[in-house]
């Protein structure tokens, strides 16, 4: 394996690790390991009309959790595809979980820019 697939494959493991181990599982410590504290945040979150913009990583990874699972606590999120190229890994995920007694499949892509091991920027499109 080259340097270059190894930092791919890392950067998509750093991504993965976001979604299987803060996302579903609530292990929210890991989010320190994962995010890092200077993190840019552009995408819109769930449901919200502002951009967050420069926010501490860890601790906004943190209240995106905590906030979906107030609002859905049998939340799971599911990797579909993921790629990565240079700096960034693209995932699509679907969500499914019960809204009002009925459940609810939502469609979703995130970018991630990667630098230094730590997860440094996120975009989001949600359908």
């Amino acid at each position: 394996m080259s340097k270059e697939e190894k930092m791919l494959d890392d950067n998509k493991a750093l991504v993965r690790r976001l979604f299987d181990e803060v996302f579903n599982a609530e292990n929210l410590a890991a989010a320190d390991e994962i995010m890092a504290e200077d993190y840019i945040e552009p995408a819109v979150a769930p449901f919200g009309s502002d951009e967050p913009g420069r926010v501490h990583g860890p601790s906004h990874a943190r209240g995106t959790v905590e906030w979906l699972r107030a609002q859905f606590p049998d939340l799971e999120m599911t990797i579909e595809s993921m790629v990565a190229e240079g700096g960034t890994v693209a995932v699509r995920v679907g969500g499914v979980g019960p809204a009002t007694n009925k459940r609810f499949v939502a469609e979703q892509s995130h970018w991630y820019r990667v630098a230094d091991g730590k997860l440094r920027e996120h975009w989001a499109t949600r359908w």
